[in-house]
């Protein structure tokens, strides 16, 4: 299950997020720094409009769609990599997640208090990069020692892993993270099981007003997406309105429909943020039928149908025979497995087969 973890500084309406995600109230979200402690844990159903048109199609008993975790981690405060406002307990958090959604105040209301007095986002950007920074730097620090002690001894994989961690020294100390370190898919994995937080990737939810829903965000997301550029990340921003978002979970599935209307935007601000995490890492959707239930996977960008297997059931993969696959489109033309079969529509593909993105799969395993 994909985990992101939410962060940035206290008031910034993480939690107001958080709960509007979940559709609760379980994070608190009153107005003063860290009235979040504990980490707050919710399930979240991936949005896919296919989903539920194979649900309104097949008719089955129930619909099972993909799911994220999120995670909502305490505010963050300069200093936190040193322990200030229980940093490092927090930090450790961010530690045990998949990707990072670094949640950005954009707006001004004198009502809601802001730990760093004046709205600015760049600051904000910077304080909590900063700090991440830091933590890794400490973390980076000591294993640099210990490979150097080793390299010297003659040691390829200590003298490889040397090369590395110089060249996350150089970008930490430059203000960047420890991703743009990773020349190679080894580099990356081997910093990632470091656990060094600048290692994950990382979007940003921009919260602004909601008069600026429409137009795209106003001045101080374009402040934010200069600062992004500058510290060389290419990460998504997504703008949204956390109070904007709060009210539109409260409402019926028709009174949503107009409210977005109104406000002059076709899609809540949290389904852009769901399908901009599974951008983020490279994840993609393949849909199971049948008469119980129409249900979607999750599965990365490039992987075969013996990996799709595998996320159904180790059975799956272990007795892989084949795999029958139809696109999305051509099952909704012939409106049902058994007649997308007889307008061979149905492919059989082995375990190598690369699944696209909205294949609907059926696998023939025998253990």
């Amino acid at each position: 299950m994909l985990r992101l973890g939410i962060v940035g500084l206290p008031n910034v309406g993480k939690s107001t997020l958080f709960n509007a995600l979940t559709s609760s109230n379980a994070a608190a979200a009153e107005n003063y720094p860290f009235c979040t402690v504990e980490p707050n844990i919710g399930v979240v159903e991936v949005p896919d409009p296919r989903l539920d048109r194979l649900f309104q199609l097949v008719k089955p008993k129930k619909k099972v769609p993909a799911v994220v975790e999120f995670v909502d981690i305490a505010g963050l405060v300069k200093g936190a990599s040193q322990g200030e406002g229980l940093g490092n307990q927090f930090l450790s958090h961010i530690r045990e997640v998949d990707a990072i959604v670094h949640v950005i105040r954009c707006f001004e209301d004198p009502d809601v208090v802001h730990v760093m007095g004046p709205v600015d986002p760049v600051r904000d950007h910077d304080i909590v990069t900063g700090e991440l920074a830091l933590a890794d730097l400490a973390v980076v620090e000591r294993r640099l020692e210990k490979a150097r002690k080793t390299a010297r001894a003659g040691d390829k994989d200590a003298q490889a892993e040397l090369g590395v961690l110089e060249r996350v020294i150089a970008e930490l100390d430059a203000g960047r993270g420890a991703r743009e370190a990773g020349e190679s898919d080894e580099a990356i994995a081997f910093l990632r099981r470091l656990g060094l937080l600048t290692a994950k990737p990382i979007l940003y939810a921009a919260n602004v007003d909601e008069d600026d829903l429409a137009s795209g965000g106003g001045r101080w997301l374009e402040q934010l997406r200069a600062a992004v550029q500058a510290h060389h990340e290419e990460a998504e921003i997504v703008p949204f309105s956390a109070r904007f978002e709060a009210e539109l979970a409260d409402l019926s599935a028709e009174e949503r429909r107009d409210y977005l209307a109104a406000a002059g935007v076709t899609e809540p601000g949290l389904d852009r943020l769901i399908h901009a995490g599974y951008r983020l890492l490279g994840l993609q959707t393949f849909f199971t039928v049948g008469e119980n239930e129409v249900r979607a996977w999750t599965i990365r960008r490039g992987e075969t149908a013996f990996h799709a297997a595998g996320a159904i059931h180790s059975d799956f993969q272990r007795g892989f025979i084949r795999a029958e696959t139809a696109s999305l489109e051509e099952f909704v033309k012939a409106g049902s497995y058994k007649a997308a079969r007889e307008l061979g529509l149905v492919r059989s593909e082995g375990r190598d087969y690369l699944v696209k993105d909205g294949d609907i799969l059926l696998f023939r395993f025998n253990v």
